[in-house]
């Protein structure tokens, strides 16, 4: 077993993950107040660090003084993993995350310079989920229940259920792509009703901006059921362990709570809250799947591996 490199990394990581959460929140105000281009020149704001934080300028520039504030924080953990951090992996996933940060803030810029071209758009928002997610895996990876957790048993379902987390939680983040597609196209609102699209269970594809609109209300139905899969998967096999239970819960609450979202942001014709909680609940069912797939990775013991007793990790990790 490794040795840990301390409780303070871990809730420094822990810190940066909850930072990027906000900052996605925050980057989200942007796009719902159609605040993009309030402030026209990067890096500067209007030729300088601190402009007068007014109207779009607010959500614009606040949106890149977070983002400041979350690149400090990535540069202090990756510095802090590479040092103290004996696994070669996990170094190299902090430096990941150093690299990713850097590159979404010239995304940013791009995105700015160039007056939002939809690729480097869509591909920001991607990024920002994707950084998140990089955040999220070294919370775990630096955890208690990774780095002094034993082996639950042997998880004898097939699919085991780590491989079925991680399909789902590519499903999740391919459905977050197609969030950023219908978001960006500003295609919110191509199809006016819901849960029907123009009255209809399938409506007329005459538009790329209906077609990725409906698929992306299919892509919410897949997520949902492969959701639900999990979440009986857990509670049938796992229901005693509450390091594996609780994400999944927590998921399942999440997409209900999600499909409510995506209903308000057509009624109230994407008014500016329920539009950009809809993206955050999105990015907190990515990283609650994700914690899932990891501990599922961690605590069930591939066969051949002798098994610890059970009731010691399950209070360890409750």
């Amino acid at each position: 077993m490794h040795e840990r490199p301390g409780l303070g990394l871990h809730r420094f990581a822990v810190l940066t993950a909850g930072a990027t959460f906000v900052l996605l929140f925050v980057g989200g105000l942007v796009t719902s107040t159609g605040s993009g281009l309030a402030v026209p020149d990067w890096p500067l704001a209007f030729g300088q660090f601190f402009p007068a934080m007014v109207g779009g300028v607010l959500f614009e520039h606040g949106h890149r003084l977070a983002a400041s504030a979350v690149g400090l924080l990535t540069l202090v953990l990756a510095g802090w993993i590479v040092v103290r951090e004996p696994r070669p992996a996990v170094r190299l996933l902090g430096l990941v995350a150093l690299a990713a940060v850097v590159l979404q803030g010239v995304l940013g810029g791009i995105t700015v310079l160039y007056k939002l071209p939809l690729a480097v758009s869509v591909t920001h928002a991607c990024l920002a989920q994707a950084f998140f997610a990089v955040t999220v895996t070294l919370a775990v990876l630096t955890g208690p229940t990774w780095t002094v957790g034993r082996t639950l048993g042997h998880d004898t379902g097939r699919p085991p259920l780590s491989l079925l987390a991680g399909g789902t939680v590519a499903l999740v983040f391919g459905q977050i792509m197609l969030g950023a597609l219908t978001r960006h196209m500003k295609a919110g609102l191509a199809i006016p009703d819901f849960p029907l699209a123009f009255g209809q269970i399938v409506p007329p594809l005459v538009t790329p901006h209906i077609t990725v609109h409906f698929a992306h209300r299919v892509g919410a139905l897949l997520v949902s059921a492969a959701i639900a899969a999990l979440l009986v998967r857990v509670e049938r096999r796992h229901g005693d362990v509450p390091a594996l239970r609780r994400p999944i819960r927590f998921a399942a609450g999440l997409v209900v709570l999600q499909i409510l979202l995506g209903g308000l942001t057509i009624w109230t014709a994407r008014a500016v809250v329920p539009t950009t909680m809809h993206l955050v609940v999105g990015a907190a069912i990515l990283g609650s799947c994700l914690v899932l797939a990891l501990r599922a990775h961690r605590l069930l013991g591939r066969v051949g591996r002798v098994p610890a007793a059970r009731t010691e990790p399950a209070r360890a990790f409750a």
